[in-house]
């Protein structure tokens, strides 16, 4: 159960629903016998993926850092992209902790790509309209990914879900972001900029004294892609991508920082280490966080 009132900051893994993806799209122009050695295929060619988000209770403010895929696909839909459950295992695994989606203040999300939004939605029901969860909470987002929310690309823009913008403008507690703080944080929670994936990615760094913590998105989805040069096929520009990937892991190494995977199937937060060439290294995995300090 969650502490209240809290006077320091704490942290939880929170799983949401899992997804199975193509392996090949996942990794990018990596061979099949490099990364089916990293996460076993099925008979589709799919791997497993994690939609994990992470809690932050800083002296009582709740703040969620995306919300998953969540179960707002219709069924033919799910199916296609892979989500494993029917239910909205979010809602679920908040509820394991004490809290329902109600008790969220804040929603920091890191771009609008549905399988770190589609959370944010009430479960899919036949007939019904996409209807919008956590109705206290205030939803911060960067100017560049909104914008592209908005005004896709014609190669990315079934990664939107068309219905969420207006939502979101709709209850008066959109924060768009274009500097490197927020309103809704504060100046403790510094923010940093990705364009390799997608225009305008947002990864939050969570100040900690073990070392920071940032919020690793889709730069840095999981461990294998520590290494600069595994990217994903959805990258919209690969070699940027690797750029500011070695930019920020070689920061967190100088600090002794952590990166929180959100799609590593076993892994939810590491360390970044560098080897004796120089290589970044994921070391000190947890598969899960409960009410840790920060």
């Amino acid at each position: 159960m969650l502490h209240s009132p809290v006077m320091a900051r704490r942290f939880w893994s929170i799983p949401g629903n899992s997804q199975r993806l193509d392996g090949g799209a996942m990794y990018g122009n990596a061979p099949r016998s490099l990364w089916s050695r990293w996460s076993e295929p099925d008979d589709r060619g799919r791997i497993p993926l994690a939609c994990r988000a992470m809690l932050v209770e800083d002296e009582g403010k709740r703040i969620l850092f995306e919300a998953g895929i969540g179960a707002f696909f219709p069924p033919k839909l799910r199916d296609r992209f892979g989500v494993q459950e029917q239910d909205h295992v979010l809602c679920a695994s908040l509820a394991a902790i004490g809290l329902t989606d109600a008790d969220i203040d804040v929603v920091v999300l890191s771009h609008l790509h549905f399988d770190h939004v589609g959370g944010l939605l009430e479960p899919f029901a036949e007939g019904q309209p996409a209807a919008l969860l956590f109705p206290k909470a205030r939803f911060v987002v960067s100017g560049s990914a909104w914008r592209r929310a908005l005004e896709p690309h014609l190669r990315d823009r079934v990664s939107f879900i068309k219905e969420l913008p207006p939502l979101l403008e709709g209850t008066g507690r959109l924060e768009i972001v274009d500097g490197d703080r927020c309103h809704a944080l504060g100046p403790d929670y510094p923010l940093h900029f990705s364009d390799g994936h997608t225009p305008g990615m947002m990864l939050t760094e969570v100040p900690s004294a073990d070392g920071p913590v940032v919020f690793a998105g889709d730069l840095v989805p999981g461990k294998p892609w520590v290494q600069l040069a595994i990217t994903m096929g959805y990258d919209r520009y690969p070699e940027l991508l690797i750029d500011e990937k070695q930019a920020l892991l070689g920061d967190l190494v100088s600090r002794q920082g952590r990166l929180f995977f959100t799609h590593d199937a076993e892994t939810a937060v590491c360390r970044v280490t560098q080897d004796d060439q120089g290589r970044f290294v994921p070391t000190d995995p947890q598969s899960t966080i409960h009410d840790q300090a920060l």
